[in-house]
């Protein structure tokens, strides 16, 4: 029998490793039609209790690296609480409409990210010996961390299993259309040696979600502009906002440029904080943005589960609502998806999920408001780009890749402050090794220096 067929996950919240049945429900609807999932959300009062008990086991002691090994193990190759590794597969195509292949590579990249903690923790720290008896501990900023997830993508999961890793208690907000990435991974880790008192998975409204970020200690928050817009300004929140990718393209647009462009763009479907959303050209825009469209046309409309995918599914409603918007800049701003014979945003295909086709658009001003548009799949508006337009146009970004010669545009980028990484020439957005900020370094967020003089 398929996913498809079966009846409907119950998934309830689990607090210090007990699971805790809630009689507010809410169905998580499959991109194929029907429900996939029947959640139990955390009203505030529950959310009040996990949040006492957690804290009251908190202790800030950090547990044994060997468990994050062991733990990555099995989140990729165990059967954690009856879910069959393609059970988890499938559970999330379904209900974020990821690839297949997306999610695959989700596991390996989370495998790989809870292996190289120590490597990162080691080179987002500095030296800690200042001679014999003059040492530097860095400890945790708190004990209790809160996490409001997206859904938009497993890898950002992460953050919370890092600051397990460096000893916080660590209450989980999972995004509403993935429950099953954190569900998984505190299987993982209490099955391989966290203590179940270190952790609560607390499915809840947002609002529940961010009770939780005002009483914990430390936490991070993701989401759109206005989801996040309240809590820039709060030290002890990290904020994880639209990602707003851009480049910079200066040099002549190649075959190999051009094919750079696409896979930044369309990566994952799109769906990544990182995928390129915007392309500022000293070229003739019309020019790029046609080859740019032309480009993310090849790219086949499948379902989800078919091993060629690379495009984003959603169920119906969420369609007709990203259609509606797509088309209002489709009609103000010069469409070049459509020039290239791509006239749908959507498409419905025949399971019953609607796909979202890549959209390029232009405009006529590296100041227009629609560059910077963040959409949950390959979307990307081109603009004019002029050395008299200096830095200002690539302001606000996540990733800005520069493919320049100009060495004084990147110090430039380097120094502005709302620019968080820079790559440059053919390098993808999202290329990092550990000790390399994603958006500023997030162990110093956690951890911070205590001295520690001694008698010699």
């Amino acid at each position: 029998m398929s996913t498809a067929t079966r009846a409907p996950l119950s998934l309830d919240p689990r607090v210090c490793g007990r699971s805790v049945p809630s009689s507010d429900r809410t169905a998580l609807p499959s991109v194929l039609g029907g429900d996939l999932a029947d959640i139990g959300t955390a009203p505030r009062l529950l959310a009040l209790a996990a949040l006492n008990e957690i804290r009251g086991h908190a202790d800030g002691r950090a547990p044994d690296p060997a468990v994050f090994t062991e733990a990555a193990r099995l989140f990729a190759v165990a059967t954690l609480d009856g879910e069959s590794p393609q059970d988890y597969v499938d559970r999330v195509c379904q209900a974020t409409g990821l690839t297949s292949s997306a999610v695959g590579q989700a596991v390996r990249d989370l495998v790989e990210e809870m292996e190289e903690l120590p490597a990162t923790t080691a080179a987002e720290l500095p030296a800690t010996g200042f001679g014999e008896g003059f040492d530097t501990r860095w400890v945790p900023r708190g004990k209790v961390f809160a996490a409001v997830m997206a859904s938009n993508h497993p890898v950002p999961n992460i953050s919370w299993v890092q600051a397990l890793f460096h000893g916080y208690n660590v209450l989980v907000k999972p995004g509403s259309r993935d429950p099953f990435t954190p569900a998984r991974l505190l299987a993982a880790l209490v099955a391989a040696g966290l203590p179940p008192t270190k952790a609560a998975f607390l499915p809840c409204s947002r609002e529940v979600g961010e009770f939780l970020l005002r009483e914990a200690d430390r936490g991070i928050i993701y989401g759109g502009e206005k989801a996040v817009a309240t809590w820039h300004q709060r030290e002890s929140v990290a904020v994880r906002g639209p990602g707003r990718t851009k480049a910079l393209l200066d040099v002549p647009a190649d075959d190999a440029v051009m094919d750079h462009l696409a896979l930044s763009a369309s990566f994952d479907g799109g769906t990544r904080c990182t995928n390129l959303s915007a392309v500022l050209t000293t070229g003739p825009v019309g020019e790029v943005a046609d080859r740019l469209a032309e480009r993310l046309g090849r790219l086949p409309s499948l379902p989800a589960r078919d091993e060629g995918a690379t495009l984003l599914v959603v169920n119906r409603d969420r369609a007709a609502q990203l259609r509606e918007q797509v088309a209002v800049l489709r009609a103000a701003l010069t469409d070049h998806s459509a020039r290239a014979g791509e006239e749908e945003t959507v498409v419905e295909l025949e399971d019953g999920s609607f796909l979202l086709r890549p959209v390029v658009l232009s405009v006529d001003s590296a100041g227009h408001p629609a560059l910077g548009t963040e959409l949950p799949f390959p979307f990307v508006v081109v603009a004019p780009w002029s050395e008299a337009d200096g830095v200002a146009p690539l302001r606000d970004s996540l990733v800005l890749n520069l493919l320049t010669d100009r060495e004084e545009l990147v110090e430039a980028a380097l120094r502005e402050p709302s620019v968080r990484k820079v790559t440059r020439g053919r390098v993808l957005p999202w290329t990092a090794v550990p000790g390399i900020p994603h958006d500023d370094n997030y162990t110093q967020f956690l951890l911070e220096p205590k001295g520690l003089v001694a008698q010699g």
